[in-house]
C-alpha cells in the first residue's frame, strides 16, 4: 500500500551522503579483473611443469623469468585493458596501483641477478615470493572495495610461502613455486573475477 507520509530529511541526507562515499571510493580505486589471474597461474602452472621435467630442470632461473616477463605484459595488458573501458586509462588509482606494485618487483629482480651472481640460487624462489606477497599486499590497497580483501589475502599467502621456501630443501621449490604462482592465480583470478561479475564489474 502507498503512503503519503513524508520522508525525514535526514534519512534523503544520509542516502545522498551514501551514494556520493560510494561514488568517490569507486572512482578512487582500481577493479583488477580475474582474467589477469587466470592468465599468470597458467603461464606459473606451465613454468613448473616444464622445470619439472629433466630437459629443462637446468634452466629453472630461464623458464621462470621468462613467465615472469610474459605474465607482467600480459597481466598488465589486461588491467590496462578494463581501465580504458572505463575511462580511467591515466586515472590516479591505475598511476598508484603500479606505484604499490613496481619497486618491489624491481627489487625482486635487483636480487635475483645478486643471489645468482654470488651462488645462492637457493635462495632465489623465497625471496620472489616474500617479494611478490609484499608487492600484491600493497597494490591491493588501491583496489576496489570487491578486490582488496582477496588481492590482499593473496599478497598474504604469497609472503607465507615465501618464508616456508627459503627455509625448505631445493628439491621442493619447483612445487612452492608452482603452487604460488600457478595454483594461487587460478584459485583468486578465479574468485576476483566471479566477485567482479557479482558487484557488476568487468572481467
Amino acid at each position: 500500500m502507498q503512503t503519503n507520509a513524508p520522508v525525514p530529511i535526514e534519512s534523503r541526507a544520509l542516502g545522498t551522503l551514501s551514494y556520493i562515499r560510494a561514488s568517490i571510493d569507486a572512482a578512487g580505486s582500481l577493479a583488477v579483473p580475474g582474467a589477469a589471474g587466470i592468465v599468470m597461474g597458467t603461464l606459473g602452472t606451465t613454468a613448473a611443469v616444464l622445470t619439472s621435467l629433466p630437459a629443462f630442470r637446468s634452466y629453472w632461473i630461464e623458464v621462470w623469468m621468462t613467465a615472469a616477463v610474459a605474465a607482467f605484459i600480459l597481466g598488465g595488458a589486461l588491467v590496462i585493458r578494463q581501465a580504458t573501458r572505463r575511462g580511467a586509462l591515466l586515472s590516479s588509482p591505475i598511476r598508484k596501483f603500479m606505484l604499490c606494485l613496481c619497486p618491489a618487483l624491481l627489487a625482486g629482480a635487483v636480487l635475483t641477478f645478486t643471489l645468482w651472481r654470488v651462488g645462492a640460487e637457493r635462495l632465489i624462489p623465497g625471496t620472489w615470493l616474500l617479494l611478490y606477497g609484499c608487492a600484491v599486499i600493497s597494490a591491493s590497497t588501491v583496489t576496489s572495495a570487491l578486490n582488496l580483501r582477496l588481492i590482499g589475502s593473496m599478497g598474504g599467502i604469497f609472503a607465507a610461502l615465501g618464508l616456508v621456501a627459503l627455509g625448505a630443501p631445493p628439491a621442493s621449490h619447483t612445487l612452492i613455486l608452482g603452487f604460488g604462482f600457478g595454483v594461487l592465480h587460478l584459485i583468486f583470478g578465479i574468485l576476483i573475477g566471479h566477485m567482479n561479475h557479482g558487484g557488476s564489474d568487468e572481467q
